[in-house]
Parts: structure tokens; sequence; C-alpha cells
């Protein structure tokens, strides 16, 4: 059941399911409307934000649990999913701008194996088999490289590549069953391309300006449907690190 408000207010989705990894129930606190202002680029109608809970397991919210890799107290909660809507800025393109892999191919090879043996010794939640079944489904990709500079975004798949000028087209907030919270950043086609998607959405467990270490980003023409995504999330990694290095960067998050 979904209901909408006005500008200024959120949506919420209601879900009756429980996150797969953090057993978490719905939030039942009203949540502070938004008072970000928008960048210039940003149109009226694609500066608001909305509020939803996820509908099943998400990824996005076990990791934003989990995340909290911050210097100090308020930054450790936002990266755990626990801020206020006034706390979340605008962000521009440039904040994932360079070089990026995916990494299942890393978790096709073996590579990532350490890092679910890690998590089933050190979370208990499934076993290290669980974990990489789990991953599998979320890492899945066929784009194995994106190129991000100034506005243009580039998908590298199957020996090809596809460009595309994306313009901001604002951000959304997630609620997740537990009460944590995530953001997508969100991007449309500046004008109509072949070969790329109409909407991008990064997930990086940030919700202000900040230079990114990775993201989990969702794709397609339906802005809306896009939200409900939680069973797959490419995730993007520098295409300078090596899969060691990536390994030991998730363990240590």
């Amino acid at each position: 059941m979904k209901i909408l408000f006005a500008k200024g207010l959120s949506i919420v989705t209601v879900s009756s399911l429980l996150a797969l990894l953090g057993c978490q129930a719905p939030s039942s606190s009203e949540s502070e409307s938004n008072e970000t202002t928008p960048s210039s680029s940003v149109s009226e109608d694609s500066s608001k934000t909305k509020e939803q809970t996820s509908k099943s397991d998400t990824h996005e919210s076990e990791h934003e649990h989990n995340h909290s890799h911050a210097h100090d107290k308020e930054t450790e909660q936002i990266y755990a999913g626990y801020f206020k809507d006034s706390q979340v800025k605008d962000r521009s393109l440039s904040d994932w701008e360079g070089d990026w892999q995916s990494v299942y191919p890393y978790l096709q090879d073996g590579t990532l194996d350490e890092v679910f043996s890690y998590k089933a010794e050190h979370e208990a939640d499934m076993t290290a088999e669980e974990y990489k079944k789990y991953y599998n489904k979320g890492y899945q990709t066929d784009t194995d490289r994106i190129v991000i500079q100034e506005n243009t975004v580039t998908f590298f798949k199957n020996g090809e590549e596809h460009s595309g000028k994306y313009i901001y087209d604002g951000y959304e907030i997630l609620t997740y069953d537990a009460g944590n919270r995530g953001v997508r950043y969100i991007f449309k086609l500046e004008e109509e391309t072949e070969g790329v998607p109409q909407y991008i959405q990064f997930s990086d467990h940030s919700i202000y300006p900040n230079e990114s270490g990775h993201y989990h980003l969702y794709w397609g023409d339906d802005r809306e449907a896009l939200l409900d995504e939680v069973i797959n999330w490419p995730t993007y990694y520098p295409s300078e690190m090596d899969g060691h290095d990536i390994a030991h960067e998730m363990m240590e998050h």
C-alpha cells in the first residue's frame, strides 16, 4: 500500500517482510519532512523526496546497518542508516566520477570467498556458502565496467560500450523494516540515447556531497520501479583496485 503526499512530504510503502540479514520490523515513527534546497539543475518536481519501506530482503538495509567505519558518532549514525531528512543534501554526478569495475567477476572466480567466510564467522547469520549464493544474486551483472566523466556515463557490456549524458533528478529516502534508512541519488538521461538506461540510481551509504569509494547502482527505464529493486544491486569499486584489495576493503566494512 502506497500513500502519496504533496511536495515536501514523503511517500511511504509498507512492507510486511523482514530483511534477510537484519530481521527488521517496520518503523512506527513519522519521518521528518525534507528541508534541503535542490541544486539549480533540479526541476521542481524532481526535487521532491520520498520515503518508503522496503518490500523484501534488501542488501541496502543490511549494509547500512553494518557500515560504521566513520570517525565520529554523528557520521557513524549516518553510515548505519539513522539520520534526519534535514541532513540529506543534493549531490552531483562528480561524486561518482572515475573508472569503476564490477565486483561480480571476483565472486565468480573465488576471490571473494574469504569475505563470505569472514561474514559467516563474525556475523553468523548464514554459512559462507549461503552468503555466496545471496551475494551472487546481488552482484550479478553483465556490465563489467562503468566510466563516469563530468555528466557522461559510459557502460561497458559484452565488449561494447554505450554512453549517455545524465542530469540530476533528485533523491529518494528509503526506510527499511528496522527503522534505519538509505538514500538513492537519481540521475536521468538528458536526451534519449540508444543503448543506455533512462535512469541510474546510486546508493553508497552517504547522504551529502562526498567522493564515493564504492557504490551499488540500479538502472532501468522506470524510475519508480527501481526503488523497489532489492534483489539485484550491482556493486562497483575503482578499477585500479585488485580483487584482493576489494575483498579486504569489504571485510573492514
